[in-house]
């Protein structure tokens, strides 16, 4: 099959023929539709994440935000047939220890990440191995695009993760989001689903223009004026919850110093070589206003629904963020476009 493969870091992807899947007793095999092009995928492309002991390895197939149809199945697997359309999730849960067990996938003790490590090769290809399907396979509504779902990706569950289980929001409540890319649209169009007031923060405009079409009530050029200042004007006292959707030491400070008392920051951007993981913070102003640092990291495979539901029903549309649908052969150029932030909404790789 064709895919495309990391050969060094920050280098081209290798798009050539690579051996298929193999299936796993308790895994299916899916034919990719779509998958999102994430700038999670950028850090993979790049080497970040050495700091944290999370770095990729080379000769490996990216690629985490799959949808696609059930072709092949293991022996052990009882709730997914052959031809079912499913989404895949990033972050795949054994379904068998205590974090799985309790709802808490995303935080398996004995995960795989999909795209990220040895064992579960990524979506950047013509098929994937989808392991423990009856925990992880996420049938599809009818009549959703899988470019939609792909689109949807780790993006949208992260964004929903983070807004709607980590920070619980609620209606009327201000959220700040920081960086307009493809988690941080996907943040501002959640927080609007949940009922709550949405500040746009980015450097560039037709981020921002995004933002709007996707739920913003306010925008910030942050380039040009004092965040934490702009948002405390807008709000009266700041924002309820914020969410550093970039990773850079600027947006998660700004993301902080933002909130109201007893606010809450959750982390979803992860940081790149210029932080290592580490971001200095004013934590003696946070003890006093007992403001609330959350991390995030996508989403439990078992509330997947909640996110379906809400896409079914129609209260969220990711196809208003896809800017570009792209073939196999353009992903290493759409990759490194990331770098200078050169790409327009979500793109999405299209079979």
């Amino acid at each position: 099959m064709q895919a495309a493969v990391l050969r060094e870091y920050g280098e081209p992807l290798d798009v050539t023929d690579v051996p298929g899947p193999e299936l796993e007793p308790h895994g299916v095999v899916v034919d990719v539709e779509a998958c999102g092009i994430c700038r999670s995928d950028w850090h993979a492309w790049m080497g970040h994440g050495e700091w944290a002991d999370d770095q990729v390895p080379l000769d490996y197939v990216l690629g985490h935000e799959p949808a696609g149809t059930v072709v092949a199945v293991g022996e052990r697997v009882a709730s997914v047939e052959e031809g079912d359309r499913v989404a895949v999730p990033f972050n795949l849960g054994c379904g068998a220890c205590p974090e799985c067990v309790n709802g808490h996938g995303n935080t398996c003790l004995d995960g795989r990440a999909l795209g990220f490590e040895r064992a579960a090769p990524g979506a950047f290809a013509e098929r994937v191995h989808l392991p423990h399907a009856d925990y992880n396979a996420m049938r599809l509504p009818e009549g959703v695009a899988p470019q939609d779902v792909a689109a949807l990706g780790c993006r949208f569950m992260t964004a929903y993760h983070a807004l709607e289980h980590r920070a619980v929001v609620g209606a009327g409540e201000w959220v700040a989001v920081h960086g307009c890319g493809g988690v941080g649209l996907s943040a501002v169009q959640v927080a609007d689903a949940l009922g709550a007031r949405v500040i746009a923060v980015d450097v560039d405009d037709s981020a921002l223009s995004r933002a709007t079409a996707a739920g913003a009530d306010e925008t910030v050029r942050g380039d040009e004026v004092d965040v934490p200042d702009a948002v405390e004007s807008i709000t009266g006292r700041g924002a309820h919850v914020s969410v550093d959707a970039l990773g850079r030491a600027e947006t998660c400070r700004n993301s902080v110093g933002c909130l109201r008392e007893r606010g809450t920051h959750v982390q979803v951007g992860l940081t790149t070589d210029a932080e290592k993981g580490e971001v200095s913070l004013p934590t003696d102003a946070m003890s006093r206003w007992e403001v609330d640092f959350l991390g995030s990291r996508g989403m439990p495979p078992t509330r997947y629904d909640e996110l379906l539901g809400l896409l079914e029903a129609g209260d969220l549309d990711p196809s208003v963020l896809v800017g570009r649908e792209v073939g196999l052969d353009e992903v290493p150029e759409r990759l490194a476009a990331m770098t200078d932030y050169e790409t327009d909404g979500v793109e999405v790789l299209t079979f």
